[in-house]
């Protein structure tokens, strides 16, 4: 270890307990998706606490949901090429507001509670402290950390902003939380989901029968042509999770939807679904049907390629080398790293504290962890560039 990579790594455990102090107060902050202003607030902290450290932060501007930041060392490069180590977290939760004054931040047992604790704001506050350690001590190294505004929704305001800065990408290290386990994320399935609503023709279901044109009975003929795609074995699953349609029960329905949560492990088995759902779409099966569609939601797969591996494998051996045992996990959620793998961007995921319960009142993280998965990524950092 050099001495430069000694004193990154004394200092952020020197740092525990202000991460802990910052992580509260992002917490208290309520930033649900749809929340612009709350998600622009936990950035406006964030760019408050780079600003003390010395480090500026670009805001890319999103109309209707948080706006994109990106902050890192003044070696951070935007030319041909992949330079600059990427750090990635979402300042987005899941909860509404006034969720925060309702179980506010608190540590019991070593574990700290409130509102997307563990998804995703110690993984912003990690990110944000490994970020102060370079700038502090290794400048010259170009770290940047992106940080967005609408991942539990699907990314689609922010995707342009990820993919454009993988683009220059040595390594991605996305800051979900790490798995209750202890063990980070090497493989993400991709997803998305399509919404399709059905027109058909009403008429009385028992007087004139043979007039009507059931919406219902079309819609019902597609969830069991969708959930034939499914192969569990591949990797690949579809759930018609939602539907409505119909007037009253005597009454052929004129008007039905649905909508089908999509999973899949790569980008080949990706391309084929969309053709075979769409496919599926687009054909009647009750005669004089129509259905218009829309695929939605979509996020993409972070694939086990041999240098998503190779980075994985640097994760872990940092890791052992500080005297942590973990592994990389498979997981059907999908999540923002697969952007950036999809991108080109060797990437590993989950490299925030360990946590669990995430979208849940029971929602932790294990405290001691922050300074501990901040080292593994820094000491990572280290090797990429020792």
């Amino acid at each position: 270890m050099t001495d430069e990579n000694a004193e990154i790594l004394d200092w952020i455990a020197s740092q525990q307990d202000n991460m802990v102090s910052l992580l509260a107060e992002l917490v208290t902050i309520d930033s649900g998706s749809y929340d612009k202003e709350g998600v622009d607030a936990v950035g406006i902290r964030l760019t408050r606490f780079f600003a003390d450290h010395g480090i500026a932060t670009d805001v890319r501007p999103v109309d209707v949901f948080g706006d994109t930041l990106l902050a890192g060392t003044g070696a951070v490069r935007h030319d041909a090429g992949r330079h600059n180590i990427l750090l990635m977290g979402h300042r987005d939760t899941v909860f509404g507001k006034g969720e925060a004054a309702r179980r506010p931040f608190h540590v019991s047992g070593g574990r700290a509670y409130g509102p997307g604790v563990a998804d995703m704001k110690a993984g912003l506050v990690m990110n944000a402290f490994i970020l102060a350690a370079f700038q502090k001590f290794a400048p010259d190294i170009p770290v940047a950390f992106l940080m967005t505004g609408d991942e539990e929704i699907g990314s689609q305001a922010s995707l342009k902003h990820i993919a454009d800065e993988a683009r220059f990408a040595r390594a991605v290290f996305n800051a979900e939380p790490a798995r209750p386990t202890g063990n980070f994320v090497s493989g993400r399935k991709g997803g998305f989901t399509y919404r399709f609503d059905i027109s058909g023709k009403a008429a009385h279901a028992g007087v004139n029968f043979t007039e009507g044109v059931s919406a219902i009975g079309e819609l019902a003929n597609k969830i069991t042509a969708l959930h034939g795609l499914s192969d569990v074995a591949a990797g690949i699953t579809l759930n018609v999770g939602l539907v409505s349609g119909g007037s009253s029960t005597n009454t052929v329905a004129a008007k039905a939807s649905g909508e089908v949560d999509v999973r899949f492990v790569d980008n080949e088995q990706r391309s084929r679904l969309i053709a075979d759902i769409e496919a599926i779409l687009m054909h009647s099966t009750v005669p004089m049907a129509t259905t218009v569609f829309e695929r939605q939601s979509e996020s993409l797969p972070l694939a086990p390629t041999p240098e998503n591996e190779a980075l994985s494998a640097i994760y872990r051996e940092a890791a052992a080398a500080l005297g942590f045992d973990i592994a990389g996990e498979f997981t059907g959620g999908c999540a923002d790293s697969g952007i950036a793998s999809s991108a080109g961007a060797p990437t590993v995921c989950a490299t925030g504290p360990v946590g669990g319960k995430a979208h849940t009142e029971d929602e932790y993280i294990i405290v001691e962890t922050l300074s501990q998965r901040a080292s593994i990524v820094a000491a990572s950092i280290g090797r990429l560039f020792g």
